[in-house]
């Protein structure tokens, strides 16, 4: 069991942490598994390629993949956007679920993540996903 509530948008954690698993695992070609050897994280992939790491222990969050510049500007924005892994801090940024952020533009950096790698898939890969 999570934290009770939110601060960003008022769900428990569990709620958000639900929508949050639907929302990416609804990506078209989305694949996901648990980390092996981190219990309670998730990484999912499209075409193999990871967009987005979902841990929902200790800190519930989300790594994802970001633009730069967006990643600056969220970082300045948001007391709950961070970096927290080993990946490159310039294009992946962590979200708090249990932060300032709100539900719907946690929703938006996922699909923003996901269509920056979807981007970066050969033409083949993309033609065999459904579109976005």
């Amino acid at each position: 069991m999570l934290a009770p509530t939110n601060r960003g948008h008022g769900m428990s954690l569990d709620q958000t942490a639900e929508t949050l698993q639907a929302v990416l695992a609804a990506k078209p070609g989305s694949a996901h598994a648990p980390l092996t050897g981190f219990p309670g994280v998730t990484l999912y992939k499209v075409s193999g390629k990871m967009f987005a790491i979902l841990t929902l222990k200790r800190t519930p969050n989300v790594i994802l993949k970001c633009d730069p510049h967006l990643a600056e500007i969220l970082r300045e924005q948001y007391a709950g956007v961070g970096h927290r892994s080993h990946l490159d801090r310039r294009f992946w940024i962590s979200v708090d679920l249990d932060a300032d952020v709100p539900l719907a533009e946690i929703e938006r950096l996922a699909a923003h993540s996901y269509d920056l790698v979807r981007a970066k898939l050969t033409k083949k890969q993309q033609a065999e996903l459904a579109p976005s």
